[in-house]
Parts: structure tokens; sequence; C-alpha cells
């Protein structure tokens, strides 16, 4: 982080001096308390000023499972950690260099990512002797010189701000609610963020409730306030607009699962079709679920299933009934949506799967991210059972899978597998709106009449005569009179769609279907190397910022390093197989313990090494660069 010192201007003596200002090019915040004070709102609201006010930004939202975990204990820490700078960035940021910390568990569970020198904020009210032995202090870190390392602003947030909202007609308990409103002015006072938003926010949020309302816009300006007075805080962050890291158009801040949301409805207009989700709540998916549902204006009808085989039981009866057809879900609902997804693989429907993926196995860590459904997406079915494979790169990138994915699945007749995970769902970045022109056309048109002559002469209807490019059965509504036709999960006769148990028959259905997903068009892999390097880094869905990150640090330091990153997975890209070719080393960073690299052995028969994480969290940019240069020199 490089800083700039803005000198104050000379003041009268009557008057204090103007406190400095430091520009700087980057900046990484981490707000952290219970799972009650407000961090995921806080940090989102941060997030929405920064946005607005131009700065490309990354997030990392990071909380407990639980609704409501024990107050002051270290499985119930919530946090959010915000990375903003004036250029192009990829990540929420390897370690914060701003810790606000509301309580004693907040500040030890996350001590350990500070680098040496960072700022905390400490809320003291909170550091009570009861509060410090619940986490394992002896002693308060803010007495006891364990801080001396960090530059530590002690400050008695929750009693400020029941100071500051005296007379407002609250109780202490409610009017303390409000402390993480004050925290968020206190940083917006540090780092120069726009307010009217907030303010504007609050008041909508709470308009049914104006006094609750009028009380967190008072703790807010309070904070901001504290911050322009307190001679504890000296100096003020000013961290520029990335006027050069978009192109020109109109952004917005956007997560990985409103994208999709968005998307998915885009792909419905697009294609011309009403859009049904058939979906039952999971963490981290249920987002999907509650936006869609929002939206019946665009043709959007959403069903709230009673487990997760009826969500998409439903959705694989609105795809037959010639819907754009989605189920939502994340890995433990996977494994029950098996069986019918391999009934719509055998009834060549189009149906969008959307796995949200998350820490498994069984339930798992429900909030933390991982990549290991990527061989449950592939082979998790009974029988040969092939489905195409779709993964995001970003939480903007969720908006154009979404439709790649519907591509697909329309143009195919196919289930599609859409891969995302808990880093992109939750973590946001700010995305270009793009114009209705931009999208692509998805119509796709439905059987009308028959489509295929006996030897008699007879003119009859053929569910299962194809496409001879797409190798796609044609989609016949439900009602179209003649086009009556037998459905189920029996083996069908090529063709005519009757049952059949003929060996041959059930051979060549085998390898048509197969045959089908081998022959998706999907643009060929293009390797990012102005160096000529030796050495490929081979990513896919959520490692992109990372892995980006890390190369353009080896680059900066002089070692040449080529990057590749898959958004298809099956099939894989036509020339894959010729780009790795071309390298003496694959490496494959994942959040699993090597799936991609499993499938790339198999498939290519090249020596492609796995970098594998499996903690919950995304990879940070330094461990793979620290990793891809042993790589290299290895």
């Amino acid at each position: 982080m490089s800083v700039e010192t803005i000198v104050p201007s000379a003041t009268g003596t009557s008057t204090p001096p103007a406190k400095e200002t430091r520009r700087v090019d980057r900046v990484v915040i981490r707000f952290a308390g219970d799972s009650g004070d407000g961090m995921q709102l806080t940090g989102d609201r941060f997030t929405s000023e920064t946005a607005s006010f131009g700065n490309d930004l990354s997030t990392l939202p990071n909380f407990p499972a639980e609704i409501r975990a024990p107050a002051g204990t270290l499985p119930g820490v919530s946090s959010f950690q915000l990375h903003f700078a004036d250029h192009d960035i990829l990540t929420p940021g390897d370690s914060p260099d701003v810790l606000v910390a509301m309580n004693p568990a907040a500040l030890k569970a996350n001590l350990g990512d500070l680098p040496r020198g960072a700022e905390i904020i400490v809320n003291t009210d909170e550091f009570t002797r009861r509060a410090l032995q619940k986490v394992g202090y002896a002693a308060s870190p803010v007495e006891d010189g364990s801080l001396d390392g960090f530059r530590v602003h002690a400050v008695p947030l929750t009693s400020l701000t029941v100071q500051a909202l005296a007379g407002s007609g609250l109780s202490r308990k409610e009017a303390e609610r409000s402390k993480n409103m004050f925290a968020l002015g206190l940083l917006s006072w540090m780092y120069h963020r726009p307010t009217e938003g907030t303010e504007r926010f609050l008041a909508a949020k709470f308009a049914r409730r104006p006094q609750i309302a009028a009380a967190n816009v008072a703790a807010f300006r309070a904070g901001w306030n504290f911050g322009e007075t307190t001679e504890d805080f000296a100096v003020s962050y000013e961290v520029a607009p990335a006027a050069h890291a978009f192109r020109p158009g109109v952004y917005r801040n956007i997560s990985g699962n409103l994208a999709l949301a968005y998307g998915l409805v885009a792909a419905s207009r697009q294609a011309g079709l009403p859009l049904f989700l058939g979906s039952y709540p999971i963490t981290p998916a249920s987002d999907i679920l509650h936006e869609l549902s929002r939206h019946k204006a665009f043709g959007v009808r959403t069903f709230q299933a009673e487990d997760e085989i009826a969500g998409i039981g439903a959705a694989l009866g609105a795809a037959f009934g010639g819907s754009l057809a989605v189920t939502t879900t994340s890995g433990p609902g996977v494994a029950l949506k098996s069986e019918t997804i391999g009934l719509a693989v055998s009834l060549e429907l189009p149906l969008l799967v959307v796995d949200i993926q998350r820490g498994g196995p069984s339930t798992g860590l429900p909030t933390k991210t991982e990549q290991a459904d990527l061989l449950q997406a592939m082979y998790g079915r009974n029988g040969e059972a092939p489905v195409p494979v779709v993964a995001p790169r970003t939480a903007g990138d969720c908006f154009d899978a979404a439709l790649e994915a519907a591509r697909i699945a329309l143009t195919h007749r196919t289930p599609v597998f859409l891969l995302s995970d808990g880093y992109l769902a939750n973590g946001s970045e700010p995305w270009r709106i793009p114009d209705i022109d931009e999208l692509p056309d998805l119509h796709v048109p439905f059987a009308t009449g028959p489509n295929h002559t006996l030897p008699d002469g007879t003119e009859v209807f053929w569910p299962y005569k194809r496409d001879p490019h797409t190798l796609a059965r044609p989609w016949a509504v439900p009602g179209t009179p003649g086009l009556e036709h037998r459905i189920g999960g029996i083996e069908k006769q090529d063709g005519t769609g009757s049952i059949s148990y003929d060996p041959a028959n059930h051979d060549f259905m085998v390898r048509t279907r197969q045959a089908k997903i081998d022959s998706i068009t999907v643009p060929d892999i293009q390797a990012d190397d102005p160096d000529h390097a030796r050495t490929l880094v081979l990513g896919w869905g959520s490692t992109y910022g990372p892995v980006t990150a890390a190369v353009r640090r080896l680059r900066a330091e002089g070692v040449p390093i080529a990057q590749a990153h898959l958004r298809h997975l099956n099939p894989f890209p036509r020339n894959l197989g010729t780009l790795l070719a071309a390298y003496d080393k694959i490496v494959i960073p994942e959040m699993n313990l090597g799936q991609l690299a499993t499938l790339v052995r198999a498939r290519y028969l090249v020596d492609a090494h796995s970098y594998n994480q499996v903690n919950g969290m995304p990879f940070k940019a330094e461990q793979l660069a620290t990793a891809l240069k042993e790589a290299i020199d290895g």
C-alpha cells in the first residue's frame, strides 16, 4: 500500500489545526463482532458507499452457520472484509490493514490475520472480565502490551452510542444495537466515504419504525463526528476512484447470487420463456430463491418446496411444460436431486441445476466455501448420465454464466450444472450493467407438428428424432394436438420414444446422449502468456481472482508464468489438450483435493500438479504466489 501525505494548511491560533489526510492506493478493512452485532450490514453499507464513490472493490463476508451463535464466543464471530482501491483488484485482500473488533472474541479470532503495524479499533466497553475469560484472555490485550506491534484505538463504542442517543426515547439495550452504525460513521470519516446513501438506506429500511431509523442515523452521524473531533484519530485517508479500472458504462455493486438471479431472469426474457424455480432453502443458495420471488412481473414463478427432491421434481415438470426451469441448491441437495437429474438426462429436457458449493461432506460447513462438488456434478448419478458443467469466475460473471448455462440447456435439451460457490455467492464487486442488445438470443422453437414420415406415407411425431447438428430432440409442449408421446425413465427406443429393452438400442442411446454433450460448442480456452513461460497455472471457478493476483505478483518480480482459466468443465474446450501440451509444467490450484487435476490427468495424460486448500476460505494471493514460485523453481 503506497501512501501520499497531504500536509494540512496553516490555521489561526483560535482553531485547532486541520487533521492530516493521507492518500493511499488501496485499503483492506475487516469489521468483526458477534453474529448479532450487524457486521454484515455494516460491511454491506460501507461497500455500497465505496462502490458509489467509484473504487474497485472485492468483499469477503464470513459468518457462523448458526442463526445466533453464543454471544461473545469464538464460534460466534461474524466478519466482513472489504478490499477497495484506486486500480483494478481481484481479491478481498490477504490481510486487513484495519480491524474493527466489537468484542474480545472478534479480536482474538482475527488477530492472527493482521500484519504488524495494522490499525485496530476495539470497542473497550465489551472488554469486561467475563468477556475476556470467555475467550481465554487472562488480561485485556489492550492493556497488557500484547498489541504493541499494532496501532490500537481504544474506543468505547457502546457507551458513546448510548450517549449520542440520549433523549431518543430508546432503552439502553435498544440504543446499544446502533453501535455498528457508530462504527460505520467513524470508518466513513476515516476513509472519506459518502454518507448520504447510508442515511437514505436507514430511513427506508426502518420506515415503519421512524424512532429506530432516527436513532441509527444519529449514531452514524455521531461516529463520523467523533472521528472529526477526537485527538485519537489524527489522520484520515483518501482512496481515489478507480478511474482506469472500468470500461465505460453504468455500474452497480453486485453479489454473486444477485448476479446469478438477474442472469436467470435475463435468460428467460431472451428465450421468450417463463422462468420457473423449484427450490428448497439451503445455505448459501437461498438468496437466489429470495431474489427471484420478487420478480413476478417478469414472468418468474418460484416454488419453495417441502424438500430438495420435490423442488427439482417440480422444476423438471415445468421444463416438460415449456418453461426455462431452474433448481437451486448446494452440495447436500445435489445428492438428493441426483435421481431426478438422471431422469432429466433420460427425458432430454432443459433444466438448470445451480449448485452454490459449500464445505462438506454431509452438512459440513454451511457458511464456508469449497470447490468439492465438481466430480459429483460430473459423475454423481447412476448409469451413463453426462451433464454439461459451467462455472463462473467472479461475482459479476455469475450473470454471464447463467446465460451460458441456459443457452446450452435450451439448445441441446439437457440438464446443465452451474457451479458457483459460497465465496462468489456472498462476495461482491462492481458490475457493468449490460445493454439489452449485448445479450444473446436464446429463442428455441417448440415442436408444432409431425416430424417423421412412415413407410406407408403416414406423418407422425417422433419425440426422439434429433437435430443432426445439436442432437437435441424436439421440445413438444403438452397439449399440442398430435404431439402426444410417451414420457418416463425407462429406456426409450431411438426416434419413437417407445419403451425398449433391446441391447443394441440401449448402447446406441447411451452413446448418443454422450455424443450430444461432446458436440456442444464452447469457446476455445486462451492462455495469458506474455513472456512465453514454461509453466501454466490452470484454474476454474472462483480461484480466478486469487490466481490472477498471484500471477501479477510473480510477473512484477520478473518471473514468467502463464495463466488459463476454465469456464466449461464438461465438455472441455476442444483446444485444451493442445494448450496443455505446450507447457512443461501444469499447476492446478483448487479448493478441493484435486478434482480438476484428476480429470485433466485422465483425459490428457499430462502431469498436472495439484495445489489444494480445503479450509473453508478462499486462497490468498501471496500464498498462491509462493506456491507457484516453488513449482517453477522445483
